[in-house]
């Protein structure tokens, strides 16, 4: 959950720092009083794209940073692997963002620099907004599949069934490449397979490569190697070389012993570089003889030189992109050998894929057909009692002649706000204050199956007012049983029901705007002044009466 969020420099805001409970938070305050402030903070944690704009004028830089605990941090500290940040300590997670306005953004998350990308894949984990917009997803058949999926827990049969529609997809988009080629003329397969000799005739492996390159280098400059190698081997070993002098200093240094024994180390360390030196007079004179290259060999060494400049100019600079050059070649002269057993395969393989994947669609639509009856039975309770005594809510299945990427069927949410009425799709009858009650339904019945913390509610409760705001009320402060829930409201019926509320004003007496954020849930009083305030009046004797009605329920 969320436990503490610092903002400074955001907007109209100067700074503020907030500490949150668990369970169920409104926040109100005047229309145009800032309330945003506070979700853009949060989105701007949850990796949300800004600019310096927000920035509050005449300041150096905003930042926003908040603490989150997890209990159990296993999902969150396994995101943070994958992503190579630090884990939790203790469960704590912190998120840092700053915005500079002349420097570029800096995010932290647990001390660790992060980039834009991983703050947002970290949000997806611990935080979910819905906003004002949330209600149109609705007549989207896309969102409605995910719903009854998610409902449904088709996780598993979902991916098992992407997994066998890419396989058969990519079937048929190899038939199609393979169909399309023309089949190649004689000349072009000769030519095809006097390139593939050469590059055969090459050992493609970095290794080999890199000893060929060695190997013609020193082929390229063999005399003067020779004539190196044999004059070092002649300095050391030769009739006027090092060898015949140093034999004399080593009598002499024998003689010495002789006469001093405590020279034998020293004697002892000249013998030595005798004996190496001779060593390596021996290897300079026999690498002079390995440098001699005979005619054929000088040959060969040249022509595969000759055909690995040319397929490295031709078709990459590295050993890797000739070798798939090669096998593209081979694959070519493969297909041309039997185009159309190739393509009878192909088929077969088409055919096979198919089957596996309308398999797996009729099992996950088995899924869907009765996840869609629980469904429509659990949510049109929920709609009843946000006002829709009489209301008919129900979800069709659509079955559908080719295999999509979602299924072989869609669905479609059928509703009727009125008795005798025939339910019709969402986006023929639904008004946005219904609409509106029924994605609050839709949520309530799901919010146990989502396994995010934090859950925002922009004004979602627009639209609906009366009796229906105590319901709604209570379906927010249901959902924060198992969430902690953040909903910015205008009702009182809805605030007078969270366990902790965060007034918003903005202050314009003086030369600036100034936009505060405070807790009142400690004091009844002030909280009586506010829900008073969003009845209509905050000193009117029976807004006050009202409002204290409101807490007492």
């Amino acid at each position: 959950m969320l436990q503490s969020l610092r903002i400074r420099n955001l907007a109209l805001l100067e700074e503020v720092a907030l500490d949150f409970e668990a369970g169920f938070t409104v926040v109100t305050g005047e229309t145009g009083a800032g309330k945003s402030i506070l979700l853009g903070a949060l989105s701007l944690l949850a990796g949300e794209r800004a600019d310096k704009t927000v920035i509050r004028q005449g300041a150096p830089a905003a930042e926003v940073e908040a603490s989150l605990f997890f209990p159990d941090a296993t999902r969150i500290d396994a995101a943070l692997a994958a992503l190579e940040l630090p884990p939790c300590e203790d469960g704590l997670l912190i998120l840092k963002r700053s915005l500079p306005r002349e420097k570029a953004p800096k995010i932290t998350v647990n001390g660790s620099l992060a980039t834009l990308a991983a703050l947002q894949r970290l949000g997806e984990h611990w935080i979910d907004f819905h906003g004002p917009s949330e209600p149109r997803r609705l007549l989207k058949e896309s969102c409605q599949l995910d719903l009854l999926d998610l409902f449904g827990r088709a996780e598993a049969a979902l991916t098992a069934y992407g997994t066998r529609y890419r396989t058969w997809r990519e079937r048929v988009a190899e038939h199609a490449r393979v169909a399309t080629e023309t089949k190649l003329a004689p000349d072009q397969i000769d030519f095809l397979r006097t390139q593939l000799a050469k590059l055969d005739a090459l050992e493609l492996t970095d290794e080999a490569i890199e000893a060929l390159e060695r190997d013609f280098q020193r082929m390229s400059r063999a005399q003067e190697l020779i004539e190196l190698s044999s004059a070092l081997a002649a300095g050391l070993i030769g009739e006027e070389g090092m060898q015949g002098r140093i034999a004399e200093l080593l009598r002499q240094a024998r003689q010495l012993e002789s006469i001093d024994g405590a020279s034998r180390p020293l004697v002892e360390r000249l013998s030595s570089a005798a004996v190496e030196l001779n060593d390596l007079g021996a290897e300079f004179s026999g690498l002079s003889q390995q440098l001699q290259f005979d005619p054929e060999q000088a040959e060969e060494l040249s022509g595969q030189m000759n055909t690995w400049l040319e397929v490295k100019r031709k078709h990459g600079g590295e050993v890797a992109a000739v070798v798939r050059a090669r096998e593209d070649m081979r694959r070519r002269l493969d297909v041309q050998g039997d185009l159309e057993g190739t393509l009878l395969r192909l088929e077969q393989q088409i055919a096979q894929a198919e089957r596996e994947a309308r398999k797996a669609a009729q099992a996950l639509r088995t899924i869907r057909e009765k996840s869609a009856r629980e469904l429509a039975k659990v949510a049109a309770k929920s709609i009843a009692q946000l006002g829709f005594k009489k209301a008919d809510f129900q979800v069709r299945i659509v079955p559908l002649t080719e295999l999509t990427a979602s299924g072989d069927c869609g669905v479609e949410f059928l509703f009727s706000p009125n008795v005798g009425e025939a339910p019709l799709p969402l986006n023929r009858i639904a008004s946005s204050g219904e609409l509106a009650r029924v994605m609050l339904a839709l949520k309530t019945v799901l919010a146990d199956l989502d396994e995010v913390p934090v859950l925002v509610f922009d004004e979602v409760d627009a639209n609906v007012g009366g009796e229906i705001g105590r319901v709604v009320g209570e379906k927010m402060a249901g959902i924060a049983r198992r969430h902690q829930v953040l909903c910015v409201t205008h009702l009182p019926q809805v605030a007078a029901q969270a366990t902790c509320h965060l007034v918003v004003t903005k202050d314009q007496s003086k030369d600036r705007a100034v936009v505060t954020i405070e807790p009142i849930h400690a004091t009844r009083k002030a909280r009586v002044s506010e829900l008073a305030r969003m009845l209509g009046d905050r000193s009117a004797k029976s807004a006050l009466a009202h409002a204290e009605e409101l807490l007492g329920r």
